[in-house]
C-alpha cells in the first residue's frame, strides 16, 4: 500500500502534485508551439496569396512575437498579484480561439492582426507557468522537471509541422490547420483550469509575509547571474527562431525538399532536443551547477547552426539539425530556467520569469524579419544563419561570466517537498 504523507493536516495524492503540474504544463507548451508551428509549412502559400516579399513574410512572425514578448512582464506581475492560474488559463483558451479566427481572415492586414492576438494571449503563459512550476517542483528535481515541461515545445513543433504539412498534402487550404489546432488548445486550457493549484503546499504564514522584503524590478538587473542569463537566452532564442521560422522555407527553396518531407526534416530539431534537454538537465542537477553545462552546449549549438547552411551536403544538414536540437535553445532553456530559479526572489517568481522571457523573446521579434531582410538583400538565407551564429558567440561569453563557484550541489540538499 502506498505510503500516505501528511501535509498541513491534508493527505497527499498518490501521484505527487508536482508531477501532475509537470505533465499539464508540458501539454501547455505542446499547445503553444503546435499553434506557432502550423504557420511555417504554409508560409509559401501565404506569400503567394497575399503577394508578400521576404521581409513581409518574416514580419508575420515578428509581429506575433511583439505581442507575445510584450505581455510577458505584465502577465508575470499580474500573476504575482492576483494569482498565476487566473492569468495563465484564460490566455491558453483565448489564443486557441484567436488561432481559428486568424485562419478565417480575408486580407493580410486582418490576418496579422489576429495572429498578433494569438501572440498576446500566448504571452500570458511563460511567467505564471514557470512561477507555478518552480514553486511546485522540489529543488533537487528543478532542472529535470523544467526540461520535461520544456520538451513540450519539441512535441508541439513537430505536431504543428506535421498537421500543417498534412493538410496541404491532403489538398486543404492553408487556413485549415488554424481551425484544427484550436480544438485541442482549448481542451488543454480547460484541463489546466481543473488540475492546477495556485498554492499547492499551503499559504504563507502571516510572519512569513511580514518578513518578506518589498520587491523592486531593478533588483533583477543588479544580479550578475540573472543579467548573464538574460543575454544568453536572447542570443539562444534569436538563433532558434531563425531555424524555426525559416527552416521549412529554406528546405523548399534551397534544398528542393517538398511536402511531408519538409515536416520530417524540420522535426529533426525538436525530436533531438527531447533527449538532449533531459540529459543535460540531469547533468546540471547532479552537478548543482549550470555554467559548465552551458559552456559545453552553446559552442556546439553554434557549430550546428552554422553547419546547416555552410555545407551543401544533405547528410551534413541532417547531422547539423540533430546537433542543433541536442545542444540548441530547447535544451539550454531548462538550464537557464534553473539559473533564474536559483537567483530570483521567491516572492516574485512570475515577474522574474516574465522579464527573463521578455528579453529572450525580443530575439524572436527580430530574427524572422532580419533574416527575411538579409535574404532579400543577398538572395539567400545563409547570411541570416551566420548572423545568428555570431550572436551565439556573445551568448557563450555571457554564460562564462555566470558565477556559481560557492553554490552547493543541489543533490546534497534536502528537498522542500517530497
Amino acid at each position: 500500500m502506498a505510503k500516505q504523507i501528511q501535509d498541513n493536516g491534508q493527505k497527499k495524492e498518490l501521484i505527487p502534485y508536482w508531477i501532475k503540474a509537470v505533465i499539464v504544463f508540458f501539454l501547455g507548451w505542446v499547445a503553444i508551439y503546435g499553434t506557432r508551428a502550423i504557420l511555417n509549412p504554409v508560409m509559401d502559400d501565404i506569400q503567394n496569396e497575399f503577394s508578400l516579399s521576404g521581409a513581409q513574410l518574416g514580419m508575420i512572425s515578428s509581429i506575433f512575437f511583439i505581442g507575445y514578448a510584450g505581455l510577458n512582464i505584465p502577465s508575470g506581475i499580474l500573476g504575482d498579484k492576483i494569482g498565476k492560474k487566473k492569468v495563465l488559463v484564460p490566455g491558453i483558451i483565448l489564443f486557441g480561439i484567436f488561432a481559428a479566427i486568424a485562419g478565417s481572415m480575408p486580407t493580410f492586414f486582418l490576418f496579422i492582426l489576429m495572429w498578433l492576438m494569438v501572440g498576446v494571449f500566448q504571452g500570458f503563459y511563460y511567467g505564471p507557468q514557470y512561477g507555478l512550476s518552480s514553486e511546485a517542483i522540489p529543488k533537487k528535481h528543478i532542472t529535470v522537471g523544467s526540461a520535461i515541461i520544456n520538451s513540450g515545445m519539441a512535441f508541439g513543433l513537430s505536431a504543428g509541422y506535421f498537421l500543417s504539412s498534412w493538410t496541404i498534402e491532403a489538398g486543404m487550404s492553408w487556413r485549415a490547420p488554424f481551425y484544427i489546432v484550436a480544438i485541442p488548445v482549448v481542451l488543454i486550457g480547460l484541463l489546466m483550469w481543473w488540475l492546477v493549484k495556485e498554492n499547492p503546499y499551503g499559504k504563507k504564514t502571516k510572519a512569513e509575509v511580514e518578513n518578506e522584503e518589498p520587491f523592486k524590478i531593478s533588483v533583477l538587473f543588479k544580479n550578475r547571474n540573472l543579467l548573464m542569463s538574460y543575454i544568453v537566452i536572447f542570443c539562444a532564442i534569436y538563433g532558434f527562431f531563425v531555424v524555426v521560422t525559416w527552416m521549412p522555407y529554406y528546405l523548399q527553396h534551397a534544398r528542393g525538399i517538398e511536402g511531408s518531407a519538409v515536416a520530417t526534416v524540420s522535426s529533426l530539431v525538436p525530436w533531438a532536443a527531447i533527449p538532449g534537454s533531459i540529459f543535460f538537465s540531469w547533468v546540471a542537477d547532479r552537478m548543482g551547477k549550470r555554467r559548465p553545462v552551458l559552456l559545453v552546449m552553446l559552442p556546439l549549438s553554434l557549430i550546428s547552426l552554422i553547419s546547416i547552411v555552410a555545407f551543401d551536403n544533405m547528410y551534413v544538414l541532417y547531422a547539423a539539425l540533430i546537433g542543433y536540437g541536442i545542444f540548441g535553445k530547447i535544451s539550454t532553456n531548462p538550464v537557464l530556467v534553473a539559473v533564474v530559479a536559483d537567483n530570483a526572489p521567491k516572492n516574485a517568481y512570475g515577474t522574474s520569469f516574465g522579464i527573463y522571457n521578455f528579453i529572450g523573446m525580443c530575439g524572436s521579434i527580430l530574427a524572422p524579419y532580419i533574416t527575411g531582410f538579409l535574404a532579400d538583400k543577398t538572395g539567400n538565407l545563409d547570411m541570416g544563419f551566420y548572423f545568428a551564429g555570431f550572436l551565439l558567440v556573445i551568448g557563450t561569453i555571457a554564460a562564462s561570466l555566470i558565477k556559481e563557484d560557492n553554490k552547493p550541489k543541489l543533490t546534497d540538499t534536502k528537498a522542500v517537498t517530497e
